[in-house]
């Protein structure tokens, strides 16, 4: 409920009418702002005395007390002057300098009033101008501009220090500009340098001094603003400037406008002179045009349709009283100034006027004008006409108002009778309530607007750093979702596609590249790949590549990114290879996607693969995966939904070939690396007596996704049943601190009632070591001779002094890439050459010498070549003929490839397999042994990949 403020009684039945009457028209002003009128209420016996009248008088103030406090905007009004149009002005320029509501007191901010400044800089400006010419009749136009031109066009003049007021006041955490400086700091401290952050502040507060001063001070845009704008357009002035109709002022012409407005400055200049030279029809204009930017501004105040809602603030109009109007105080005068204004414009305004006359006043119009002006001189003949002419132009503007009507069309004249201004037993009591403030007052006052925008800056700066947290390159203007963040603090790693610059996941990664590319690090090979993609972009003609693999790892485990460096070398070979051939038009560019440690977060990088896709339609197709996991199945079939091939490198599930039409393997499988193995276990059984195995895999931790432990321990169970061993159950063994554990199962295996003569080791290549030292140092195995068969590749172990084979242990591993299979030898030296020129100042390692260039140590593992020859698959599906194609159709092109001049062999898809024995696919089988004091590898059997003899016993004689 509203408040009340204020209560009184009638003094009469006349005072509790009017009171009623005002109180109706300002508050239904809010449900269907009615037309206000200029009350005039007056005792209705011309003879009524002094006392009557000042009863008139007292129920006028008694309504100003009433709403004064109330929020209803009021001005109490009297005037000062000399003659009638003086007091009329004085009134007329207090009601737009002097403050309507205080700020404790306002529905809304208090009134602005830029027309009515307008033309006080104009009086000043002339003011100024007479006083130096001393004779107001000659009063020059272009003097008068060059005064406005010093008072920058404004009323008031700058004040003294305005440079560091419009600084200090800019910048001050109460107002709204503070406020959102202090917020867009605090997000931009968050989000650039502290030196940047400091030097943009230093900007921003100058930018602020310096709008703050010019808005003051100096007119920019003069021509845009509404009281320019007012004064060039109003047909108020249109006859007082005839050279410069109102349509020469256009928003897009600053120049034809500023001619306008310069014009009619001029011409209303001449008027004021007039008017102060005691010219009755300049006084006339003077006063009613200062009404007319009057109402013109309180109109302006309740516009509807405006950006801060004030019409929906301001729910009560602004009233003004006269407790005592007469001809002699300007009160009448001003009435019908305001009265003709209306009636000439025929605009409705929100100004409400109450006034009280004395009885003895007649309410008329205007007093008629003197009908002829006397000019200089009496012109006759065709130059009086003109004469005549040009004074009735100058007239129009001021004979357009009904001085001469019957009625004033806008007084609501109220004659009360002395009865009722007399009949005291009444008493009714009178009361008023404050205005409530609207809902449009809370949410768009600048205190909301203000909250609203810091909190939105608030909400911004925290979703920052959430994205930050979040995406791998999460700025708050441009951020890259297709990389995020997965894991907390050391174990926290990038996972995606690098499609931002920023976004790189190599970066400051220093593993280098085993042998002759020794110096040549991850980080160089991620920087190579972005500088070629560039170049290509450049040409516009390209298939985009998708390599995923093992690209960072959790803390600082370098050495765990190594497939990942191995595998993208080989991709950026096959990049350079295809860039630099002249004949091919189409191009190869290269993303990268990061899969995590162990590919164990490859769904993810498979999901952002995928939106990435659906973006760049130069997308193909995918090379990498190499490792098989629990999620392997679902990574081939998100991509298969997708429409996407896959072409894997070293992941040697048995099983994703025959389900996922879109997965294309260049490793040999778990059955097919199982049945060589099986040609040499089976000879070996033979020539014991009654041959026992066991089988030793990892244990599967829960954050350990890997299905190749498990299938490769099926794969070894059943190899070694066909080659005729017997089976003593099978072991496990643990991860402990990231190292493997075999104490307890080797412990249990070589102290049992009879030793295994082979053991099938199910397990990664770097727990190969613990498993060595194992078997030679713990009793029952350190004395006995062993066959361990490893599906594993050990190519890409070296075995040093600390992974050397056990003296008593012969092993048997197969290998992916059958590098001395391959007729292609050429392919290692442009591929050196390559790495070459990536490498830092200082000559780089050469190819070991003596040995074939294969066996070098930087291609001793296989990753580079068989993600090489990946790369080479999929390039030659996704441009054969020399034609970009789409996913889908390099998808079906795969089928056909057949690329015969690789270093593993024929690199081929489009030929079925009968059986594990008839596969395309490149493999050695090779034995290892320590017969002195270093490891020896020796190769049993292999074969190229493509069509080739399948392996036989005769060929892999252990």
């Amino acid at each position: 409920m509203a408040r009340e403020v204020w209560r009184d009684s009638a003094d009469n039945e006349a005072a509790s009418a009017v009171f009623h009457l005002m109180q109706q028209l300002i508050d239904r002003y809010r449900v269907n702002r009615p037309v206000m009128p200029l009350v005039v209420a007056q005792a209705a016996d011309a003879g009524a005395g002094p006392e009557i009248d000042d009863r008139v008088e007292r129920l006028v103030r008694q309504v100003h007390e009433a709403n004064a406090l109330r929020r209803v905007p009021v001005q109490l009004l009297g005037g000062r002057g000399d003659t009638p149009y003086e007091a009329a002005l004085d009134m007329v320029r207090t009601l737009s300098e002097k403050p309507w509501e205080t700020r404790d007191n306002t529905q809304y901010k208090n009134f602005s009033f830029p027309r009515s400044r307008l033309l006080g800089a104009i009086e000043q400006a002339t003011a100024t101008v007479v006083e130096q010419s001393g004779s107001p009749s000659e009063v020059p136009g272009e003097r008068i501009l060059e005064q406005l031109s010093r008072l920058r066009w404004r009323a008031d003049r700058p004040r003294r220090g305005s440079w560091w007021n419009s600084l200090r006041d800019s910048v001050r955490p109460e107002t709204f500009v503070g406020a959102l400086f202090i917020a867009l700091l605090s997000v931009l401290l968050g989000e650039i340098d502290w030196l940047l952050t400091a030097l943009v502040a230093a900007l921003a507060l100058i930018a602020l001094a310096v709008v703050g001063l010019m808005t003051r001070a100096a007119p920019p845009l003069l021509w845009l603003r509404g009281a320019s704008r007012w004064l060039a357009t109003t047909s108020s002035l249109a006859a007082s400037s005839t050279g410069y109709p109102s349509d020469g002022w256009s928003w897009f012409s600053p120049s034809g406008s500023w001619r306008v407005i310069r014009a009619r400055a001029a011409a209303v200049a001449e008027r004021v002179a007039d008017a102060g030279a005691g010219d009755e029809h300049a006084r006339q204009f003077h006063l009613e045009l200062r009404v007319q930017a009057l109402l013109e501004d309180l109109r302006h105040s309740y516009r509807p349709h405006s950006l801060d809602w004030r019409r929906s603030k301001r729910t009560v109009p602004p009233v003004v009283f006269l407790p005592r109007a007469t001809q002699d105080n300007g009160g009448i005068l001003l009435i019908n100034a305001i009265n003709n204004v209306r009636s000439r414009r025929s605009e409705v305004d929100p100004l409400l006027l109450l006034a009280s006359l004395p009885a003895s006043e007649i309410m008329r119009h205007t007093p008629p004008l003197p009908p002829e002006r006397q000019g200089p001189g009496a012109p006759t003949g065709s130059s009086g006409a003109r004469a005549r002419y040009e004074r009735w132009v100058d007239d129009l503007s001021l004979g357009q108002s009904p001085v001469a009507a019957a009625t004033l069309a806008w007084v609501l004249r109220l004659p009360l009778s002395t009865e009722k201004l007399t009949h005291e037993h009444a008493h009714a009591q009178l009361v008023t309530y404050r205005v409530r403030r609207t809902w449009a007052w809370w949410v768009m006052s600048r205190a909301s607007v203000a909250l609203v925008v810091v909190g939105s800056l608030l909400g911004a700066f925290l979703w920052a750093g959430h994205w930050r947290d979040a995406y791998c390159h999460g700025p708050l203007t441009d951020r890259n979702t297709d990389a995020i963040w997965i894991g907390e603090g050391g174990d926290r790693e990038c996972v995606g596609v690098a499609t931002a610059p920023e976004v790189r996941f190599a970066r400051g990664n220093g593993l280098e590249l085993s042998g002759a590319g020794k110096g040549v690090t991850f980080d160089r090979i991620e920087r190579a790949i972005r500088e070629e993609n560039r170049a290509v972009e450049k040409d516009g003609r390209y298939v985009t590549v998708v390599y995923a693999g093992p690209l960072t790892a959790r803390g600082d485990e370098r050495e765990a990114t190594r497939k990942g460096l191995e595998e993208l070398t080989g991709v950026y070979l096959q990049q350079q290879s295809v860039n630099r051939t002249v004949r091919r038009s189409v191009k190869l560019r290269v993303l990268l996607a990061n899969g995590g440690e162990d590919m164990l977060r490859q769904l993810t990088a498979v999901r952002k693969i995928i939106e990435v896709a659906e973006r760049d339609p130069t997308v193909v197709g995918v090379v990498g995966l190499g490792r098989n996991t629990d999620e392997s199945d679902d990574a081939a079939d998100l991509l298969r939904k997708a429409g996407m091939p896959l072409v894997n490198t070293t992941n040697s599930s048995s099983s994703l070939p025959r389900e996922y039409p879109n997965y294309f393997g260049l490793a040999a499988t778990d059955e097919e690396q199982t049945y060589a193995l099986g040609l040499v276990a089976g000879q070996i059984a033979q020539k014991l007596d009654d041959p026992q195995a066991i089988v030793l895999s990892r244990r599967a931790l829960n954050r350990d996704k890997d299905r190749y432990t498990a299938s490769q321990r099926a794969a070894g169970k059943e190899m070694l049943r066909e080659a005729g061993f017997s089976l003593d159950g099978d072991m496990q063994y643990d991860l402990e601190g990231g190292e493997a554990s075999m104490n307890t199962p080797l412990t249990a295996i070589c102290q049992g009632e009879q030793v295994p003569d082979a053991l099938y080791f199910a397990g990664r290549v770097e727990d190969v070591p613990a498993l060595m030292d194992g078997l030679s140092a713990t009793t029952g195995c350190s004395d006995r001779k062993m066959t361990v068969f490893t599906g594993d590749d050990l190519s890409k172990g070296t075995f040093d002094d600390s992974t050397s084979i056990a003296a008593n242990v012969t092993l048997y591993h197969s290998s992916l890439a059958p590098l001395d299979r391959g007729k292609n030898l050429g392919f290692y030296g442009d591929a050196y050459r390559t790495l070459r020129d990536l490498h830092p100042e200082g000559e780089p390692i050469a190819l070991a010498s003596g040995l074939p260039v294969y066996e070098d140590d930087l291609f001793a593992s296989g990753q580079i070549v068989i993600s090489y020859s990946a790369a080479a698959a999929l390039y030659d599906a996704a441009a054969r003929g020399d034609e970009p194609r789409s996913a889908a159709e390099t998808w079906a092109t795969l089928h056909t490839v057949d690329l015969n001049n690789m270093p593993t062999g024929t690199i081929s898809f489009s030929r079925a397999r009968s059986s594990v024995s008839d596969n395309v696919h490149g493999l050695n089988v090779v034995k290892v042994v320590r017969p002195g004091p270093s490891a020896e590898r020796t190769l049993v059997c292999g074969k190229p990949a493509g069509v080739a003899p399948p392996l036989t016993a005769k060929d892999c004689k252990p």
